[in-house]
């Protein structure tokens, strides 16, 4: 939609622009605007379901901030079903970690029942960001009461040449080992990831708060 584009491109930070050229590398510099992600949401906000409709069936988009956008509606998606379809349509044409990162749809934490199907898809996918984006939701949704050992062994089997995916994974074992401890430290006891991914995951955990420094330690010696 032409109208959204023309409202986004009047919303150009030009500092902001610099940053985010910078944060997200892999996107062209000629296909970032430079919108300010408070700014987006609000627009997202504003936008009614029939104009938020029209925008999301014009897929792929050009920018960076029109990709986000696009997430940003599709959180707004009550219907989980709705939800799911939409998610489903949008992943393959997501090609950076920060619009990846920025969508977490709300119904999911209702849902994850219902959930977690999807994510064993998308942790099988040869699509990078739809790789990391199950990764992510079984991070953000699957490590506290609905965590199961057997979700730390799906991740760790995972094998990827791509960056993102890579350091993804790295975060997903740090988290997991500042929540579900006893059962991730076996993972790099056991030395199921290699070597770069192993190291990566102590070095986050290290720096986690959440972790004591008696297990950091114990960490430190498990390096590889």
């Amino acid at each position: 939609m032409l109208e959204v584009r023309d409202r986004l491109l009047s919303l150009k930070d030009g500092k902001y622009f610099e940053f985010t050229s910078k944060l997200v590398p892999n996107v062209a510099s000629e296909n970032m605007i430079g919108i300010r992600i408070p700014t987006l949401r609000e627009l997202a906000k504003r936008m009614n379901d029939d104009e938020a409709d029209r925008f999301m069936r014009e897929l792929p988009h050009k920018y960076f901030e029109e990709n986000n956008l696009h997430a940003f509606l599709i959180e707004k998606i009550k219907d989980f079903d709705e939800c799911i379809s939409e998610v489903e349509r949008f992943l393959p044409y997501v090609d950076n970690w920060a619009t990846c990162d920025s969508m977490r749809p709300k119904c999911f934490k209702l849902n994850t029942d219902r959930l977690i199907h999807h994510i064993e898809s998308w942790l099988k996918s040869d699509k990078a960001y739809t790789l990391r984006f199950g990764i992510e939701m079984l991070m953000v949704f699957y490590l506290d009461e609905r965590f199961k050992e057997d979700y730390l062994y799906d991740v760790a089997h995972i094998r990827s040449e791509e960056y993102y995916v890579n350091m993804m994974i790295a975060w997903y074992f740090a988290t997991a080992l500042s929540k579900q401890y006893d059962a991730t430290i076996k993972i790099l006891e056991n030395n199921l990831l290699h070597s770069w991914l192993h190291n990566k995951t102590i070095s986050k955990a290290r720096e986690s708060f959440r972790i004591s420094p008696e297990k950091k330690e114990y960490l430190k010696q498990l390096k590889i």
